[in-house]
């Protein structure tokens, strides 16, 4: 199950970053691009890749959330620890299955 759910949130988020990089750099030219008011020392490729896995990590974090918002209360509230394994002081001995 957690494979789905990262592929929930990693693919989705991957064709989003795709598309807004084509859109971004369809509008702006890399060579153009100044941090702090310097000109960036990077390769136009080097911009281009940073830029996607920038994009790629936004859209994934948003992703993230609809998932986490989607998911039930149990869901969210379950004990990752099975019943049996769980120490004697364990709040949700015998209130979580």
């Amino acid at each position: 199950m957690k494979a789905q759910r990262w592929m929930w949130i990693a693919w989705p988020a991957f064709l989003v970053a795709s598309v807004l990089e084509m859109i971004v750099f369809a509008m702006v030219d890399p060579g153009d691009l100044h941090w702090f008011g310097n000109p960036l020392e990077l390769s136009r490729q080097a911009i281009y890749t940073l830029a996607f896995f920038v994009f790629w990590c936004v859209t994934m974090a948003s992703s993230a959330l609809t998932t986490l918002l989607a998911m039930s209360p149990f869901e969210v509230n379950r004990c990752p620890v099975p019943e049996t394994e769980r120490p004697q002081d364990c709040a949700r001995n015998g209130g979580c299955s």
